[in-house]
Order: structure tokens, then C-alpha cells, then sequence
């Protein structure tokens, strides 16, 4: 026997195989009642610990964002109208940046909007040119550190926030 002649009938013996396997495992999927529930028992298994792992994610970053804003109000903000401006330009183009840089960076690109939004004199327009430019995952932590202080006026109306709780952040 030639050696191509023993190559090709190896590999059709091992496709052959393979084929049998598939058919055998999708008739078994399809007629076996414990293992189709053995099947989904092993789903739910996973989606359970995906959903874990997700909240869990969750918690480390509001976590991260809750110490990130409280070191920022350590540092404090500046109180002078040049300072204020240079302050606020710095942290943009910081924010950008790290936008750039990638998602790992979400939370301390958010920090530098949020910063500059402390500062900012009407927070509401800057929240407005946020949504156009900033990405959606640093939109959301910066929606949620805006959420978390209340010294910055975002409410739906025109006049100074209300008691109400009603954030006009999405």
C-alpha cells in the first residue's frame, strides 16, 4: 500500500468516527431524559455562576468607584475661576485619554469627568455633551458617581434640586 492510500484511509476512518460520535450524542440529547436534564443542569450550573461572577464585579466596582470619589473629595477642587478652568481642561483630556486607553481604565477615566464636572459651572450642559462623547461604560460609572452626590444639580427641572431623589442622569 502506498502511503497517501494509508493517510486517506486513516483520515476517513478518524472522520468516520467522529461522524458516529456526533449522531450518537445528538440521538442520546434528543431521547436520553437524564441527560438532557444532566445537560441542563450543567447550563443553569454555569449561567448561575456567570450571574455570581458578574454581581461580584459589580460589587468590586462600586467599591472602586465609592473609594475613587472619596479620595477625590480629600484632594478637594479648586475654588479659583482660572484655576477651576485649567482644572477642568486637564481632567477632560485626562478622562479622553484614558477613554483611549481602554476599558480597564473605565473608572478612573470616569473619575476625571467627574472631577471636571465638580467644577464645571453648569453640570447639567456638560452632562448633556457627556452623553454625545463619552463612551457608554464610562457613562455609567460616571452616572452612578453623579447619582451618589448630591451636591451636584442634575434634577429634571430648571430650578435648584428637590428633596424628591429624582436624578435626571441616565
Amino acid at each position: 500500500m502506498k502511503t497517501s492510500t494509508v493517510v486517506a484511509l486513516s483520515v476517513g476512518t478518524v472522520a468516520t468516527g467522529l461522524l458516529a460520535y456526533a449522531i450518537y450524542f445528538d440521538h442520546r440529547r434528543r431521547n436520553d431524559p437524564n441527560f438532557r436534564k444532566s445537560l441542563r443542569r450543567e447550563h443553569r450550573r454555569q449561567a448561575k455562576a456567570a450571574k455570581e461572577e458578574t454581581e461580584a464585579h459589580g460589587v468590586l466596582q462600586r467599591e472602586a468607584i465609592k473609594a475613587a470619589m472619596a479620595e477625590a473629595k480629600e484632594e478637594g477642587f479648586p475654588t479659583d475661576a482660572e484655576e477651576k478652568e485649567t482644572f477642568f481642561m486637564s481632567e477632560v483630556s485626562r478622562g479622553e485619554q484614558l477613554c483611549q486607553e481602554g476599558p480597564e481604565l473605565a473608572v478612573e477615566a470616569a473619575l476625571c469627568f467627574y472631577k471636571a464636572l465638580k467644577v464645571y459651572p453648569q453640570p447639567r450642559s456638560l452632562i448633556s455633551i457627556y452623553d454625545n462623547t463619552v463612551p457608554k461604560p464610562v457613562l455609567d460609572i460616571l452616572a452612578e458617581m453623579i447619582a451618589s452626590d448630591p451636591s451636584i444639580p442634575v434634577g429634571l427641572g430648571s430650578g435648584p434640586p428637590s428633596d424628591s431623589g429624582a436624578a435626571g442622569v441616565e
